[in-house]
């Protein structure tokens, strides 16, 4: 596929705004994107120029970004890159926005508490519980010096 596919780290400029239509939940927000350098002769960092793309998410990321993000938080966006060009009131305008495959906070800026959402089965409610613990504490009457032994253990997954 002849694709631009590109990481954005910056900032959520606009409130994300969620829609459900025909063809499925979608959101978009604004995202501020700043570069920085080191301004040597003053010894300190400035900002550069900031670019500004419309980043729409779709299905289930687009329910989880209008529960997770807010003006302000700093992201990283990984999507497919679209430039479109077009005519209004007589001048040509630019727009740059980015169609996301994932979003998430940006973790050397800040701290987040990730919540698992829960995958709907055809035709039923999926119910909210979590596989067990495997055990993994040694079973009574073995030694943790003891000579390994090989055993078999199952772990669900899902």
């Amino acid at each position: 596929m002849n694709e631009t596919i590109i990481c954005a780290v910056g900032n959520v400029a606009t409130q994300p705004v969620f829609r459900e239509s025909a063809t499925g939940p979608s959101a978009r927000f604004r995202l501020a994107v700043t570069s920085r350098y080191l301004d040597r002769e003053k010894n300190e960092w400035t900002d550069g120029h900031t670019n500004f793309f419309t980043v729409w998410a779709k299905r289930q990321l687009a329910l989880n970004v209008s529960g997770s993000l807010n003006v302000g938080d700093p992201v990283v966006v990984q999507g497919r890159l679209k430039v479109r060009t077009e005519a209004r009131e007589g001048q040509n305008w630019t727009s740059a926005d980015l169609e996301a495959v994932a979003i998430g906070h940006d973790l050397t800026r800040g701290t987040s508490a990730f919540r698992r959402t829960g995958r709907p089965e055809a035709g039923a409610a999926a119910p909210d519980r979590q596989p067990p613990e495997p055990n993994w504490e040694t079973p009574p009457g073995e030694s943790e010096t003891a000579a390994p032994q090989h055993r078999s253990v199952s772990v669900a997954v899902t």
